[in-house]
C-alpha cells in the first residue's frame, strides 16, 4: 500500500487557493451535480443528495490517505467559496508519470482560474515532487479545456481514439503532456508555485 499523502494548500494566482476538500464544500458538489458534463467525467453524484455529496468528499480524503493522489478544491481567497477541483493522480508514478484532471463549476468559469490551478499543480508536480511527466486527457470538443492545457504549457501529443467511455459512449481523447525539462510559452522555464 502506498504511503498516505498530505494535500497542501497553495495559491493559484492572486485570487484563488488550492486546498484539501472540506465538508463545507458541499455547495460545490451540488453545483457540479447540476452540470450536464461534470458528472459524466467525474465521480460527482448525480442526482445530488447530501449523503452522496458527503461520500464524494470522503472519497477525496481517502485518495490522499491511500496515496493514490492529491485532490484539491479550488476556492476564491476573498470568501473561500469553492469553484472547482483539480487532482494529481499517481497510478503510474512508478513509471515516471502522473495525470491531472480538473473541472470548474459554472460559477468559476471564465476567470482564468483553471489555467492558474493547472500551472500551479503542474509546477509543483514536476519540480517539488520531481515527477518527470505530467499528462492531461481532454475531449477534442472541450475547447475550454484544450485552451487551458495549452495556456499552461502543455503540448498536444496526439489523439487517442475511443480511449474512454463517457456517458455510455467511447470517446476520443487528446493527450497533452508536460515534461520536467519543457519550457513554457515565451521561453520561460517552470518555477515553483
Amino acid at each position: 500500500m502506498a504511503q498516505p499523502l498530505t494535500v497542501p494548500s497553495m495559491t493559484a494566482g492572486a485570487d484563488f487557493v488550492l486546498r484539501p476538500w472540506e465538508m463545507s464544500d458541499l455547495s460545490l458538489v451540488r453545483e457540479a451535480a447540476a452540470d450536464d458534463y461534470i458528472p459524466l467525467i467525474t465521480t460527482i453524484p448525480s442526482p445530488y443528495s447530501d449523503d452522496a455529496a458527503e461520500a464524494f468528499v470522503r472519497r477525496q480524503w481517502e485518495r490522499a490517505a491511500t496515496g493514490t493522489g492529491y485532490p484539491f478544491a479550488i476556492a476564491r481567497t476573498r470568501d473561500r467559496r469553492p469553484v472547482g477541483s483539480i487532482g494529481l493522480w499517481l497510478a503510474d508514478v512508478a513509471e515516471g508519470r502522473a495525470s491531472l484532471g480538473y473541472w470548474m463549476a459554472a460559477s468559476g468559469r471564465g476567470q482564468g482560474v483553471a489555467g492558474a490551478a493547472l500551472r500551479t499543480v503542474t509546477t509543483w508536480a514536476l519540480h517539488e515532487l520531481r515527477i518527470p511527466r505530467v499528462q492531461v486527457l481532454v475531449e477534442p470538443s472541450n475547447t475550454a479545456s484544450v485552451r487551458t492545457a495549452e495556456s499552461a504549457g502543455y503540448r498536444c501529443e496526439g489523439l487517442l481514439r475511443g480511449w474512454q467511455e463517457i456517458g455510455g459512449r467511447r470517446r476520443d481523447m487528446l493527450m497533452y503532456a508536460q515534461l520536467n525539462g519543457d519550457r513554457l510559452p515565451h521561453g520561460r522555464a517552470p518555477t515553483g508555485g
